[in-house]
Protein backbone atom coordinates (compact mmCIF):
# COMPACT_ATOMS: atom_id res chain seq x y z
CA UNK A 1 0.00 0.00 0.00
CA UNK A 2 3.16 2.35 0.94
CA UNK A 3 4.11 1.79 -2.13
CA UNK A 4 1.01 2.70 -4.47
CA UNK A 5 1.31 5.83 -6.73
CA UNK A 6 -2.35 7.40 -7.10
CA UNK A 7 -3.67 7.68 -10.39
CA UNK A 8 -3.34 11.20 -11.92
CA UNK A 9 -5.45 10.53 -14.56
CA UNK A 10 -8.05 8.05 -16.15
CA UNK A 11 -8.75 6.24 -19.19
CA UNK A 12 -12.45 6.50 -20.31
CA UNK A 13 -13.57 3.44 -22.27
CA UNK A 14 -15.65 4.82 -25.33
CA UNK A 15 -18.14 3.43 -27.20
CA UNK A 16 -16.05 1.71 -30.25
CA UNK A 17 -12.76 1.81 -31.53
CA UNK A 18 -14.61 1.54 -35.59
CA UNK A 19 -13.83 5.08 -37.42
CA UNK A 20 -16.79 5.41 -39.25
CA UNK A 21 -18.83 4.50 -35.98
CA UNK A 22 -17.41 6.76 -33.78
CA UNK A 23 -18.40 10.02 -36.99
CA UNK A 24 -21.21 8.62 -37.08
CA UNK A 25 -21.84 9.03 -33.20
CA UNK A 26 -20.25 12.14 -33.16
CA UNK A 27 -22.83 13.41 -35.43
CA UNK A 28 -25.75 11.87 -33.71
CA UNK A 29 -24.54 13.32 -30.12
CA UNK A 30 -23.47 16.34 -31.12
CA UNK A 31 -27.08 16.94 -32.76
CA UNK A 32 -28.87 15.39 -29.57
CA UNK A 33 -26.40 18.01 -28.03
CA UNK A 34 -27.62 21.04 -29.83
CA UNK A 35 -31.15 19.88 -29.76
CA UNK A 36 -31.31 19.39 -25.90
CA UNK A 37 -29.50 23.37 -25.57
CA UNK A 38 -32.28 25.13 -28.18
CA UNK A 39 -34.95 23.32 -26.88
CA UNK A 40 -34.04 23.86 -23.05
CA UNK A 41 -32.97 27.69 -23.90
CA UNK A 42 -36.00 27.88 -26.01
CA UNK A 43 -38.35 27.21 -22.76
CA UNK A 44 -36.72 29.38 -21.13
CA UNK A 45 -37.59 32.14 -22.93
CA UNK A 46 -40.93 31.02 -23.66
CA UNK A 47 -41.72 30.85 -19.99
CA UNK A 48 -39.73 34.58 -19.06
CA UNK A 49 -41.66 36.54 -21.99
CA UNK A 50 -44.98 34.86 -22.03
CA UNK A 51 -47.07 36.41 -19.30
CA UNK A 52 -49.64 33.09 -19.24
CA UNK A 53 -46.48 31.21 -17.97
CA UNK A 54 -45.93 32.70 -14.99
CA UNK A 55 -47.72 30.29 -12.74
CA UNK A 56 -45.59 28.10 -10.44
CA UNK A 57 -45.64 24.88 -12.43
CA UNK A 58 -43.53 26.90 -15.09
CA UNK A 59 -41.60 28.36 -13.00
CA UNK A 60 -40.77 24.98 -11.65
CA UNK A 61 -40.19 23.74 -15.39
CA UNK A 62 -37.74 26.54 -16.18
CA UNK A 63 -35.63 25.35 -13.53
CA UNK A 64 -35.85 21.82 -15.23
CA UNK A 65 -34.87 22.99 -18.22
CA UNK A 66 -31.67 24.86 -16.79
CA UNK A 67 -30.69 21.31 -14.86
CA UNK A 68 -30.91 19.79 -18.47
CA UNK A 69 -28.69 22.02 -20.18
CA UNK A 70 -26.11 21.84 -17.16
CA UNK A 71 -26.52 17.87 -17.18
CA UNK A 72 -26.05 17.30 -20.50
CA UNK A 73 -23.22 20.03 -20.86
CA UNK A 74 -20.98 18.51 -17.95
CA UNK A 75 -21.00 15.50 -20.02
CA UNK A 76 -21.62 16.05 -23.89
CA UNK A 77 -18.66 18.06 -24.70
CA UNK A 78 -16.47 16.03 -23.41
CA UNK A 79 -17.58 12.45 -24.94
CA UNK A 80 -17.93 14.76 -28.41
CA UNK A 81 -14.04 15.43 -27.95
CA UNK A 82 -13.04 11.91 -27.22
CA UNK A 83 -14.78 10.58 -30.46
CA UNK A 84 -12.10 12.78 -32.33
CA UNK A 85 -9.29 11.48 -29.95
CA UNK A 86 -7.02 8.65 -29.99
CA UNK A 87 -6.43 8.54 -26.37
CA UNK A 88 -9.91 8.91 -24.05
CA UNK A 89 -8.15 10.48 -20.80
CA UNK A 90 -9.73 12.78 -18.24
CA UNK A 91 -7.30 14.12 -15.39
CA UNK A 92 -7.99 13.29 -11.50
CA UNK A 93 -9.15 16.64 -11.17
CA UNK A 94 -11.43 16.73 -13.99
CA UNK A 95 -12.93 13.53 -12.95
CA UNK A 96 -13.64 14.72 -9.43
CA UNK A 97 -15.22 18.11 -10.88
CA UNK A 98 -17.47 16.02 -13.45
CA UNK A 99 -18.70 13.33 -10.76
CA UNK A 100 -19.44 16.65 -8.33
CA UNK A 101 -21.46 18.43 -10.88
CA UNK A 102 -23.12 15.31 -12.15
CA UNK A 103 -24.35 13.89 -8.66
CA UNK A 104 -25.62 17.76 -7.76
CA UNK A 105 -27.60 18.32 -11.12
CA UNK A 106 -29.16 14.43 -10.42
CA UNK A 107 -30.14 14.69 -7.03
CA UNK A 108 -31.80 18.00 -7.93
CA UNK A 109 -33.32 16.91 -10.56
CA UNK A 110 -34.63 14.19 -8.66
CA UNK A 111 -35.76 16.78 -5.91
CA UNK A 112 -37.78 18.96 -8.14
CA UNK A 113 -39.85 16.30 -9.89
CA UNK A 114 -41.07 15.67 -6.67
CA UNK A 115 -41.75 19.32 -5.88
CA UNK A 116 -43.65 19.44 -9.44
CA UNK A 117 -45.70 16.50 -8.64
CA UNK A 118 -46.51 18.42 -5.17
CA UNK A 119 -47.37 21.26 -7.63
CA UNK A 120 -49.52 19.40 -9.31
CA UNK A 121 -51.42 17.69 -6.55
CA UNK A 122 -52.32 20.58 -4.60
CA UNK A 123 -53.44 22.21 -8.27
CA UNK A 124 -55.69 19.13 -8.50
CA UNK A 125 -56.67 17.47 -5.32
CA UNK A 126 -56.68 20.99 -3.41
CA UNK A 127 -57.32 23.56 -5.59
CA UNK A 128 -58.74 25.99 -2.80
CA UNK A 129 -55.38 25.88 -0.90
CA UNK A 130 -53.31 26.09 -4.15
CA UNK A 131 -52.52 30.07 -4.26
CA UNK A 132 -51.88 30.25 -0.86
CA UNK A 133 -49.49 26.67 -1.01
CA UNK A 134 -47.79 27.91 -3.82
CA UNK A 135 -47.18 31.56 -3.18
CA UNK A 136 -43.86 32.67 -5.22
CA UNK A 137 -42.30 32.59 -1.90
CA UNK A 138 -43.01 28.84 -1.42
CA UNK A 139 -42.15 28.38 -4.71
CA UNK A 140 -38.67 29.35 -4.48
CA UNK A 141 -38.12 28.21 -0.81
CA UNK A 142 -39.02 24.52 -3.19
CA UNK A 143 -36.36 25.15 -5.78
CA UNK A 144 -33.76 26.71 -3.61
CA UNK A 145 -34.10 23.43 -1.24
CA UNK A 146 -33.98 21.14 -4.23
CA UNK A 147 -30.61 22.91 -4.97
CA UNK A 148 -29.65 22.48 -1.65
CA UNK A 149 -30.41 18.92 -1.64
CA UNK A 150 -28.22 18.12 -4.81
CA UNK A 151 -25.13 20.02 -3.31
CA UNK A 152 -25.31 18.54 -0.38
CA UNK A 153 -25.39 14.72 -2.59
CA UNK A 154 -22.21 16.80 -4.84
CA UNK A 155 -20.43 17.17 -2.03
CA UNK A 156 -21.06 14.09 -0.01
CA UNK A 157 -19.91 12.02 -3.12
CA UNK A 158 -17.26 14.06 -3.83
CA UNK A 159 -15.74 13.58 -0.21
CA UNK A 160 -16.31 9.98 -0.25
CA UNK A 161 -14.21 9.54 -4.20
CA UNK A 162 -11.06 11.37 -1.85
CA UNK A 163 -11.33 8.84 0.61
CA UNK A 164 -10.70 6.44 -2.36
CA UNK A 165 -7.07 5.35 -3.56
CA UNK A 166 -6.77 4.02 -7.37
CA UNK A 167 -3.71 2.49 -7.28
CA UNK A 168 -4.04 -0.19 -9.47
CA UNK A 169 -6.30 -0.31 -13.18
CA UNK A 170 -7.28 3.58 -13.87
CA UNK A 171 -9.68 2.54 -16.92
CA UNK A 172 -13.18 3.42 -16.12
CA UNK A 173 -15.50 1.30 -18.59
CA UNK A 174 -18.21 4.46 -19.01
CA UNK A 175 -17.81 7.28 -20.83
CA UNK A 176 -17.81 9.77 -18.17
CA UNK A 177 -16.82 9.58 -14.11
CA UNK A 178 -19.69 8.33 -12.46
CA UNK A 179 -18.91 7.38 -8.64
CA UNK A 180 -20.10 3.86 -8.78
CA UNK A 181 -17.36 2.55 -11.61
CA UNK A 182 -15.02 4.64 -9.14
CA UNK A 183 -15.40 2.60 -6.23
CA UNK A 184 -15.06 -0.53 -8.63
CA UNK A 185 -12.10 0.36 -9.31
CA UNK A 186 -11.10 1.80 -5.98
CA UNK A 187 -8.01 -0.61 -4.04
CA UNK A 188 -8.67 1.15 -0.73
CA UNK A 189 -11.62 0.51 1.69
CA UNK A 190 -14.69 1.83 -0.19
CA UNK A 191 -17.29 1.87 3.12
CA UNK A 192 -17.62 5.22 3.55
CA UNK A 193 -18.21 5.88 -0.22
CA UNK A 194 -20.60 2.80 -0.04
CA UNK A 195 -22.76 4.41 2.66
CA UNK A 196 -22.99 7.70 1.01
CA UNK A 197 -24.06 6.17 -1.96
CA UNK A 198 -26.61 4.07 -0.46
CA UNK A 199 -27.91 7.02 1.36
CA UNK A 200 -28.24 9.11 -1.95
CA UNK A 201 -29.84 6.54 -3.48
CA UNK A 202 -32.47 6.32 -0.74
CA UNK A 203 -33.32 9.35 -0.73
CA UNK A 204 -33.76 9.33 -4.30
CA UNK A 205 -36.30 6.22 -3.74
CA UNK A 206 -38.37 8.13 -0.80
CA UNK A 207 -38.91 10.54 -3.73
CA UNK A 208 -39.92 8.33 -6.33
CA UNK A 209 -42.20 6.97 -3.96
CA UNK A 210 -43.24 10.54 -3.24
CA UNK A 211 -44.40 11.21 -6.65
CA UNK A 212 -45.95 7.87 -7.06
CA UNK A 213 -48.31 8.47 -3.66
CA UNK A 214 -48.80 12.24 -5.12
CA UNK A 215 -49.93 10.65 -8.62
CA UNK A 216 -52.11 7.83 -7.02
CA UNK A 217 -54.45 10.62 -5.02
CA UNK A 218 -54.31 12.61 -8.60
CA UNK A 219 -55.92 9.96 -10.39
CA UNK A 220 -58.58 9.57 -7.27
CA UNK A 221 -59.49 12.77 -7.65
CA UNK A 222 -59.90 12.55 -11.68
CA UNK A 223 -61.58 9.44 -11.77
CA UNK A 224 -64.35 11.02 -9.23
CA UNK A 225 -64.86 13.87 -11.81
CA UNK A 226 -68.02 13.18 -13.36
CA UNK A 227 -67.94 14.81 -16.62
CA UNK A 228 -65.74 13.10 -19.29
CA UNK A 229 -64.77 16.52 -20.55
CA UNK A 230 -63.32 17.07 -16.87
CA UNK A 231 -61.51 14.42 -16.59
CA UNK A 232 -59.89 14.71 -20.06
CA UNK A 233 -58.96 18.93 -19.11
CA UNK A 234 -57.58 17.56 -15.51
CA UNK A 235 -55.50 14.97 -16.70
CA UNK A 236 -54.01 17.23 -19.56
CA UNK A 237 -52.83 19.45 -16.75
CA UNK A 238 -50.92 16.92 -15.53
CA UNK A 239 -49.91 14.78 -18.49
CA UNK A 240 -46.34 16.13 -19.47
CA UNK A 241 -44.91 16.19 -16.24
CA UNK A 242 -46.27 12.38 -15.41
CA UNK A 243 -44.55 11.40 -19.27
CA UNK A 244 -41.17 13.22 -17.90
CA UNK A 245 -40.93 11.12 -15.02
CA UNK A 246 -41.70 7.95 -16.19
CA UNK A 247 -39.00 8.38 -18.69
CA UNK A 248 -36.59 9.90 -16.08
CA UNK A 249 -37.17 7.01 -13.83
CA UNK A 250 -37.54 4.43 -16.31
CA UNK A 251 -34.38 5.00 -17.78
CA UNK A 252 -32.68 5.44 -13.88
CA UNK A 253 -34.03 2.53 -13.02
CA UNK A 254 -32.81 0.45 -15.78
CA UNK A 255 -29.53 1.77 -15.76
CA UNK A 256 -29.09 1.36 -11.80
CA UNK A 257 -30.98 -1.55 -10.78
CA UNK A 258 -30.90 -4.07 -13.56
CA UNK A 259 -28.14 -7.08 -12.57
CA UNK A 260 -25.06 -6.37 -14.03
CA UNK A 261 -23.66 -8.67 -16.64
CA UNK A 262 -20.67 -9.63 -18.60
CA UNK A 263 -20.96 -7.06 -21.57
CA UNK A 264 -21.14 -3.14 -20.62
CA UNK A 265 -22.38 -1.86 -24.23
CA UNK A 266 -25.92 -2.53 -23.27
CA UNK A 267 -25.28 -0.47 -19.92
CA UNK A 268 -23.39 2.08 -22.00
CA UNK A 269 -26.29 3.00 -24.16
CA UNK A 270 -28.87 2.85 -21.27
CA UNK A 271 -26.76 5.38 -19.47
CA UNK A 272 -26.29 7.62 -22.84
CA UNK A 273 -30.31 7.51 -23.10
CA UNK A 274 -30.27 8.55 -19.41
CA UNK A 275 -27.70 11.54 -19.51
CA UNK A 276 -28.11 12.69 -23.41
CA UNK A 277 -31.39 11.85 -24.51
CA UNK A 278 -33.72 12.38 -21.75
CA UNK A 279 -32.49 15.94 -20.88
CA UNK A 280 -33.33 16.75 -25.04
CA UNK A 281 -36.80 15.04 -25.03
CA UNK A 282 -38.67 17.47 -21.43
CA UNK A 283 -39.12 20.67 -23.95
CA UNK A 284 -40.44 18.38 -26.36
CA UNK A 285 -42.75 16.84 -24.12
CA UNK A 286 -44.24 20.24 -22.53
CA UNK A 287 -44.44 21.72 -25.64
CA UNK A 288 -46.01 19.10 -27.84
CA UNK A 289 -48.27 17.82 -25.36
CA UNK A 290 -49.04 21.13 -23.32
CA UNK A 291 -51.89 23.48 -24.61
CA UNK A 292 -50.39 26.26 -22.39
CA UNK A 293 -47.32 26.20 -24.35
CA UNK A 294 -48.33 25.68 -28.03
CA UNK A 295 -50.61 29.50 -27.33
CA UNK A 296 -47.42 31.00 -25.82
CA UNK A 297 -45.85 29.59 -29.05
Amino acid sequence: ESNCTQATEFILVGFTEDPVTQATLFLMVLLVYLATILGNLGMIVLIRVSPQLHSPMYYFLANLAFIDICTSTVITPKVLVDFMSEKKVIPYAGCVAQEFLYDLLGMTEVSLLAVMAYDRYLAICRPLLYHWAMSPKCCFQLVAGSYLMGLTNGIGQTIGMFTLSFCGSSVIDLFFCDISPLISLSTSDTTLSLIILTSAALFAVSNSLFVLVSYMAIVSTILSIHSAEGKRKTFSTCASHLTTVSIFYGTACFMYLKPSSDSSRGDKWAVMLYTMVTPMLNPFIYSLRNKEVKEAL
